[in-house]
This record gives structure tokens, C-alpha cells and sequence, in this order.
């Protein structure tokens, strides 16, 4: 075989990433099984005009929940709603067979917030970005008694 090329740029063709991408996956199905990644949205919207103004973003994969984004606009904070949305998002990744949930979240951010739901740090990157950290939070998801 030629020895392959090693190119670094800081604008790579996005089929590139695709590329990557696509050899990832087959390797981790190969390895893990399917993934049977599915999206999962818990949104706020307003009254009046229906548009989007917040809300849960993530997805389940592998039987864990993902959360990727949180936001709820600061006038609605302290009401309960961030709560809401994450024990919907938990309910719902717990009816797909979920076995725990998982996030991350910056020091500036709402580490207390969800340590208040129970979640714990299972890992910490110091200094990202500067003068913060970031925290890698986890919690079991236990369907309830029946």
C-alpha cells in the first residue's frame, strides 16, 4: 500500500467529515451494535405566536440520554420550567428503554441546577474556555415502582 497523505487545514470540505464520520459509525456498530440513535425535543413556545422560544434538545442512543442542549430565556428562570423539561425529556428516554442520562455543563452555567435533579460529575475539563471549567454529569434513570 502508498503511504497516505497527512493533510491539516483549518477549512476541510465538509464531505470530509462525512467520510470520517461514516467509517466511525461502521466501526462502533461493528463493535457496540446499532446505535438506534433517535432525537429527542422538549420545546417552550409562545402562547401568541407559536415560535420556539426554548427548550431541551438531545437524543437517546445506546439506551442512554444524551442532552445536548438547555435553554429557557431568562425571564421564565426560577419557575420550574428548566425542571419540567428535563423530567420530560428523562420520562420519555425512560419509555425508549433508557438506562440513565448524561450532559455537560460549564462552570458559568447550571452545575447546581442539575445536581438539584440528581445528576453527579463523573468528569471535569479545568480551564474550558479560560478562567471556567466544564463538567461531564450523569444519573441513573429508574422507571417508576408499579
Amino acid at each position: 500500500m502508498v503511504t497516505p497523505d497527512i493533510v491539516l487545514t483549518d477549512q476541510p470540505d465538509p464531505s470530509a467529515r462525512e467520510v470520517i464520520l461514516a467509517g466511525l459509525l461502521a466501526f462502533n456498530v461493528a463493535q457496540a451494535g446499532p446505535h438506534a440513535a433517535r432525537p429527542l425535543a422538549v420545546l417552550i413556545t409562545d402562547p401568541d405566536s407559536g415560535q420556539v422560544v426554548g427548550g431541551l434538545w438531545g437524543r437517546t442512543a445506546w439506551r442512554w440520554l444524551f442532552v445536548d442542549l438547555l435553554f429557557v430565556p431568562e425571564p421564565l428562570r426560577g419557575s420550574g420550567l428548566g425542571a419540567s423539561l428535563m423530567r420530560q425529556a428523562e420520562a420519555e428516554a425512560i419509555r425508549r428503554g433508557c438506562l440513565g442520562a448524561w450532559l455537560d455543563t460549564f462552570s458559568f452555567q447550571a452545575r447546581g441546577f442539575y445536581e438539584g435533579l440528581g445528576y453527579t460529575m463523573f468528569g471535569a475539563l479545568s480551564e474550558y474556555p479560560p478562567g471556567h471549567d466544564r463538567f461531564f454529569m450523569q444519573k441513573p434513570l429508574v422507571p417508576p415502582a408499579v
